[in-house]
């Protein structure tokens, strides 16, 4: 068997308890972006619950029997301690930390790990500005910070933090419409990307039946292939965020044809079967480093769901390694287009 590999920053978040600076509560803990590791597991005899809204990592801890709630309905006061792993992405690291705050019991602590190359330093101070001094320590490359016993959070700037992550219209004329529904930290959240936008622009009209978007967002390619293609007649909507995928039912509310949305890993395959996909499929996880192994995964899992003579139109970053995997799960591959730095493909489906 495998070891467990490790999470840096979980390590990190849990060295405090090991090492007896903090101790676990009787009661329940809350966990909020909570992933799988090995120091996770050292402390599975503790009671907690977690948040999770990307579905890899979710299925990972249900699988170890964590129990996961809403992260935007969170009871307030209800934990005497808070752990977070706060994203990178600034309003929606600081409304994450507001939330650990409004979740806290009296006199209960929040603790939060940060890579020290991701924005350790500017998060520690944000946990500081809500609650006073904290207690700081460094492991494993990462800071980690929590607040003093009965520390009094500023539940003005609580409120505003937590205001700041909202969802929110955003104007944008690239949009059928005139904008859409977004929030902090959803891939693309304040603009339509590049790559997604070339694409659009490549659709053909000639595209039709029910047709699936892997890897959805907050919906902006659903929205074009609805707005460009008059032939199709029912839309799926894959997407790993829950955050995003939210955001496109909000987006895609008055579509024409009958929507749905599935909080799915593409690359574990899906059930469904169609005659079109499109496609802009993520190439890094929750880290840094390219992952063009995920992209490869999302190209399967379209070879695997089209039908006999469907389309797969795909758009990806040109240095990305795709062709094998297109040449094994298709029986025609053309480029269509390539600049800016990105390459569209269509593949056809024996």
């Amino acid at each position: 068997m495998n070891p467990m590999p490790r999470d840096h920053a979980v390590d990190a978040l849990l060295y405090p308890f090991a090492d007896g600076q903090l101790h676990w509560p009787a009661s329940d803990a809350l966990f909020l972006r909570a992933r799988e590791g090995a120091a996770l597991h050292a402390v599975r005899a503790q009671a907690f619950v977690a948040t999770q809204p990307f579905k890899p990592e979710a299925q990972r801890l249900e699988r170890i029997g964590i129990n996961l709630l809403d992260e935007d309905a969170l009871p307030a006061a209800g934990y005497p301690l808070v752990l977070v792993l706060p994203p990178r992405q600034r309003e929606e690291a600081r409304a994450l930390l507001a939330r650990a705050c409004t979740a806290c019991a009296p006199g209960g602590t929040v603790i939060a790990a940060v890579a020290n190359d991701e924005g350790a330093k500017s998060r520690e101070a944000d946990l500081r500005q809500l609650a006073g001094a904290v207690s700081v320590t460094s492991k494993y490359h990462c800071r980690v910070f929590w607040t003093q016993p009965g520390a009094a959070f500023d539940a003005g700037l609580v409120a505003r933090w937590q205001q700041a992550d909202v969802p929110r219209r955003i104007a944008s004329g690239d949009v059928p419409g005139g904008g859409f529904s977004s929030r902090p930290g959803v891939f693309a959240w304040d603009r339509v990307d590049a790559a997604s936008k070339m694409l659009a622009a490549a659709l053909p009209a000639d595209l039709r039946g029910r047709v699936a978007d892997f890897g959805a967002g907050w919906g902006y390619l659903s929205m074009q292939v609805l707005a460009r293609c008059p032939q199709v007649t029912a839309l799926d909507l894959y997407e790993a965020d829950a955050r995003a995928l939210a955001l496109a039912r909000t987006n895609l509310a008055d579509a024409r044809v009958p929507v749905q949305l599935h909080w799915q890993d593409v690359a574990t395959g899906v059930a469904e079967r169609f005659d079109g996909i499109v496609c802009n499929p993520p190439f890094h996880a929750l880290g840094r480093g390219d992952r063009p192994d995920i992209g490869r995964a999302f190209i399967a899992a379209a070879a695997a769901a089209l039908k006999s003579g469907g389309r797969l139109w795909l758009v990806a970053n040109r240095h990305l390694p795709y062709e094998d995997a297109l040449g094994a799960g298709f029986a025609q591959v053309r480029s269509v287009a390539q600049g800016g730095g990105f390459k569209i493909v269509e593949a056809v489906k024996a």
